[in-house]
């Protein structure tokens, strides 16, 4: 990345909505944080969301977009995908989506939380955060960033089960850890100031949203003759 480029982080596949704007040399971990703006606000990803990027340092003007692409809210991870596509029309940016479970299983390891970011080095992350239909979505990384199952769409009581991991992080990170009695959790909802923590190798230009379960319609059949 040029010194000089800018990266707008995009987050709102749950009931998080945030905003982060990066730029300059940076360190180690990543290129500085300019501007932020991180929001709990449940449902009105729509009416927030362009708002919070024109608040920031010179509206959030970047060359590269990172946006969210779920799984968790549909019509958030849409939202974000929309406004990504709009802002790189205008701005003649690039655009690359990120799972967000793998922002949360970043924030973990980045000290996201209270408890100390050095015991959690080198140690596998499970990522629980809130489904539907009364579901969770689960996905173990190990100490690279990179997920090391597919996601998966469980009810908390099987996901306690399958999923032995100490270290469980999410917005359903006590609730699993509570129904299986051991582990600690790490209760994250995703923040766009991580993003730059992401494994580059999970960055994409496949702008679609991640489902994290199949669909409940199922396709019409033809019927033989009809």
């Amino acid at each position: 990345m040029r010194s000089d480029q800018r990266i707008l982080a995009i987050e709102c596949a749950t009931e998080a909505c945030s905003v982060a704007l990066f730029g300059g040399d940076g360190n180690e971990d990543g290129p500085s944080l300019l501007d932020l703006r991180h929001e709990t606000i449940g449902r009105g990803h729509a009416e927030r969301l362009v708002p919070l990027i024109a608040e920031m340092r010179e509206r959030g003007r970047a060359d590269r977009i990172l946006v969210s692409l779920g799984p968790g809210s549909f019509t958030g991870t849409r939202i974000g995908l929309a406004a990504a596509r709009s802002l790189a029309i205008a701005w003649g940016a690039d655009v690359r989506g990120y799972p967000t479970l793998a922002l949360v299983a970043a924030m973990a390891r980045s000290g996201a939380e209270s408890q100390a970011k050095a015991e959690r080095e080198g140690r596998d992350i499970l990522v629980a955060m809130a489904g539907g239909h009364g579901e969770i979505f689960v996905q173990p990384f190990g100490p690279d960033g990179h997920p090391s199952e597919p996601h998966r769409s469980l009810p908390t009581e099987s996901a306690a089960g399958l999923f032995r991991t100490e270290f469980v992080a999410g917005s359903k990170a006590a609730e699993l850890v509570d129904r299986r009695g051991s582990g600690v959790a790490l209760d994250l909802l995703p923040d766009a100031r991580f993003a730059c923590a992401l494994p580059q190798a999970l960055l994409t230009d496949r702008l679609a949203p991640i489902y994290g379960r199949a669909p409940d319609a199922k396709p019409r059949q033809s019927v033989s003759g009809s």
